[in-house]
């Protein structure tokens, strides 16, 4: 380096300049007069330092072309010039990152340092500007042009003026410093040279870089003494303002609080500063960014009020810190940032049938959607609702949906919400505040018309902390929902553009305000034939991929498909399904991974090796056409299923035992049908009174799952009827329906999901109401190819079929296997 810390003539304590300095210049100065300046010299290019003229300043030297500089002075006359480089990080500064002004300097002493280096005190003798370059390899050589600055024969009125104004205020800078002594008063009324009293106060002020140049290049003293003076009364304004800053806190604090003083004295520094330029840039910051926000004309106005409270406050204070997030959440709002749709309804068509197959009617829903939107774009967007069991596709359709429109995709969790805070946010009084999660999706996707997805909407809950579900209604009301306020915002936000898409595996726990809200579209779950086109299209493709393989290295036969399907799951979506053609493929990376290269083929006949015995069997297999044993159907998040119900005689008083964790609904549906079973006991040909001593016991297992609803009326009321005729009932029929008094059947739900429910059972024949005969239209064709479905509108006809002839019934004691 060029330099160490330079040391000023009016400091004390550095061991190279003595007490008597004046007496020192005086000898140099005298020294000087009689050698002549070269007018070429040797270049020391120094860092973050300016000489000025009769200034001793000791220097650290390092840098090679430094120390080969002094030396070629040493040999000569002793003359250097020292010139300060423009930017001090530059190590090695070429001509043009040189000041050509600079100070022609005398080396009075030179110390050379073991590790190479040299100390050496120069004196500054003579300003001078640089001509030419005549040398640049080992070390500068420069050809100068001295600055002799003119004779003041006399001073005038202003320049003593002047002169004793900079007297005075230099006293006060040293004796705020501490550095006021009588020898430093003696220097500074001896010197009556207008230039050489400049520079020297010059020497000793604290300026940066390019003030201190600028000095230097100013050539008439008068005009030097002058600015000086300005520089130095900022100085001493500055310096009296710490020492009141020091004071004040001096005397808030405690001697011993040393932390806390640092931290106070910052405190009153920023407060008499007024934050500096450090707060002015922060709220010019926030006020452009206000102007790029294109906000509507009551946010605007909002957050200049809450930019104006900020410009007021403390940067450090808690309440500031409140006041920049709430600007920051408010400017990063798309309040006017939208995508633009396409409105290609053959493109939109083919995205969608090339992301999933069948679900033709929520298909064409959208292309509905699509084509209005492309004659009406003022159309507010639909709520719509996808119901059916997990595994279906739903969320990935919304996904597709959004792929299809060109809009941005947001997905949120409804599901265990309890908090109507997560839909409307918090308001900032609160610790820790936040906007809803609607907000904060939108935010996330920096436009305001995405196609927003709210998963589990059935699963919300509702508690001391409010109800979520009633949070919903004014984000998913059309007719509001361009207004929306959120709590922590407090403005109204318009959400009609969004494309909201919900999603629930049951309707029924959904509040019914919210409901009339929703355009409710029916996902069913899939058929074996409709399982394999996915799983062949979509699913094992995927799996390849992921598990690192290529269809020329796994090889699937379509009956071992088929055996995966019916025998290792049982479901109405297709989440097991992939999760069994994972571990499938797993097994056929391990087996590459250790060397062997042929084809992984799976068979009906090796499926068992790879993934274990079958996990489901036909429910016609486990069971056999037993009295008293009938076979229902029930429709539960996860889709159809087969439901057993058990009726048995044990002695007692003729009391209906229920069990089976069954609901309210369920448990009087089995009152029902005991009423009818004793009410129409001559219609069966049996003897009531022969049960008026025995108690009814009726059972559905699975105990440890909860079960509910009137659609197993007609299967209980069989169950009841075949123990009382003693007469089996066949185990390959299923029935749905709702049993009153008078024998009657009444429609049920979800004939479609039960449908496939009792194929993935086995069962080949369905009984259900004939008020559902429009359903089937919504059964596939290949369902109805393997299960008989036959409509009943009395409970006799029920009975009909699942026992036998009626005519065949015979008044019978109940036998002593089922008491």
């Amino acid at each position: 380096m060029g330099y160490g810390k330079s040391n000023k003539i009016i400091k004390k304590g550095e061991n190279m300049v003595e007490d008597n300095k004046n007496d020192i210049i005086s000898l140099i100065a005298e020294d000087e007069k009689k050698m002549a300046i070269p007018l070429i010299q040797p270049l020391m290019p120094v860092r973050d330092v300016v000489l000025f003229t009769d200034m001793l300043l000791p220097l650290f030297i390092g840098r090679e072309k430094s120390v080969r500089a002094i030396e070629e002075a040493l040999l000569k006359d002793k003359f250097v010039l020292l010139a300060t480089q423009k930017n001090p990080n530059f190590d090695d500064p070429k001509p043009d990152e040189i000041h050509t002004t600079g100070t022609v300097a005398r080396i009075i002493r030179i110390l050379k340092l073991p590790d190479g280096r040299m100390k050496a005190l120069v004196h500054g003798v003579m300003k001078a500007k640089i001509v030419e370059y005549i040398r640049k390899k080992s070390f500068y050589r420069v050809k100068l042009k001295l600055i002799k600055e003119k004779d003041i024969k006399k001073i005038s009125l202003e320049t003593e003026a002047f002169m004793r104004n900079i007297r005075e205020n230099s006293e006060k800078v040293l004796s705020f410093r501490g550095e006021m002594t009588s020898d430093v008063c003696a220097i500074l009324e001896s010197i009556d040279n207008p230039g050489k009293l400049a520079d020297l106060v010059a020497s000793n002020l604290k300026l940066h870089l390019d003030e201190s140049q600028n000095l230097l290049e100013i050539i008439d003293p008068i005009k030097r003494l002058k600015k000086v003076n300005d520089l130095l009364i900022r100085e001493a304004n500055l310096s009296a303002m710490q020492a009141k800053i020091q004071t004040d806190v001096r005397n808030e604090i405690s001697k011993n609080q040393k932390d806390f003083f640092l931290k106070e004295q910052i405190k009153a520094m920023t407060k008499e500063l007024d934050e500096g330029d450090e707060k002015s840039q922060e709220i010019e910051k926030y006020r452009k960014k206000i102007q790029r926000a294109q906000m509507p004309w009551d946010a605007k106005q909002e957050s200049q009020k809450q930019l104006a409270r900020l410009e007021k406050m403390h940067l450090d204070s808690a309440e500031a810190t409140i006041v920049r997030t709430y600007l920051d959440r408010i400017i990063e709002l798309p309040w006017n940032k939208s995508t633009k749709d396409e409105l290609d309804i053959i493109n939109a068509k083919k995205k969608l049938d090339r992301d999933h197959f069948a679900l033709g009617k929520v298909k064409d829903r959208i292309l509905e959607f699509l084509s209005v939107r492309k004659l009406n774009s003022k159309i507010k967007g639909p709520i719509l609702c996808f119901v059916g069991p997990p595994g279906v596709g739903k969320t990935s359709l919304g996904q597709s949906i959004a792929k299809a429109m060109k809009r941005k995709f947001v997905r949120i969790s409804l599901g265990g919400i309890k908090d109507e805070a997560e839909i409307r946010g918090h308001r900032r009084t609160y610790v820790g505040a936040l906007p809803g999660r609607i907000l904060q999706g939108i935010k996330r996707c920096g436009k305001n018309n995405p196609v927003f997805m709210m998963d589990e909407v059935d699963k919300i809950f509702a508690d001391f902390r409010g109800d979520p579900s009633s949070a919903l209604l004014e984000v998913l009301d059309p007719e509001q929902n361009n207004s929306f306020s959120d709590h922590y915002l407090n403005l109204p936000f318009d959400l009609s553009n969004v494309m909201f898409i919900l999603t629930a595996n049951i309707v029924d726990t959904i509040p019914s305000a919210l409901l009339d809200r929703l355009e409710i579209i029916k996902f069913s779950g899939y058929t074996e034939e409709e399982k394999k086109i996915i799983a062949k299209k979509y699913l094992i493709p995927r799996q390849i991929k992921e598990n690192g393989l290529t269809s020329k290295l796994l090889s699937i036969s379509p009956g071992s498909l088929s055996k995966i399907i019916k025998e290792y799951t049982s479901e109405a979506g297709l989440r097991n399904l992939e999760r069994e053609i994972a571990a499938i493929c797993r097994k056929a990376a391990r087996n590459i991974a250790e060397g062997n290269k042929e084809v992984f083929q799976i068979t009906q006949k090796n499926i068992h090796k790879l993934l274990g015995p079958p996990k489901y069997l036909a429910e016609t297999i486990q069971e056999k056409s037993q009295i008293g044993l009938s076979t229902g159907l029930a429709w539960t998040q996860a889709g159809g299923e087969v439901l057993h119900i058990e009726a048995s005689f044990i002695k007692g008083k003729g009391n209906l035992i229920v069990t089976g964790q069954l609901g309210n609904i369920m448990q009087e549906s089995a009152k029902t049908a005991l009423s009818y079973a004793k009410t129409n006991y001559s219609l069966f040909g049996y003897d009531k009174s022969n049960f008026e001593n025995l108690d009814i016991h009726i059972h559905v297992p699975a105990g440890a799952i909860p079960k509910d609803g009137p659609s197993a009326g007609i299967a209980m009321a069989t169950a009841l009827i075949s123990v009382m005729a003693n007469m089996a009932v066949s185990n390959n029929i299923a029935m749905t329906g709702e049993i009153t008094l008078r024998g009657r059947v009444l429609p049920i739900g979800g004939l479609r999901e039960k449908a496939l429910g009792a194929l993935r059972s086995g069962i080949n024949t369905i009984i259900f109401p004939e008020k559902n005969q429009n359903d089937l239209i919504e059964i596939p064709d290949s369902v109805k190819q393997k299960i008989r479905f036959i409509p009943v509108q009395q409970m006799s006809e029920v009975i009909s079929i699942a026992l036998g002839n009626s005519n065949n019934f015979s008044s019978t004691q109940p036998s002593d296997e089922n008491i």
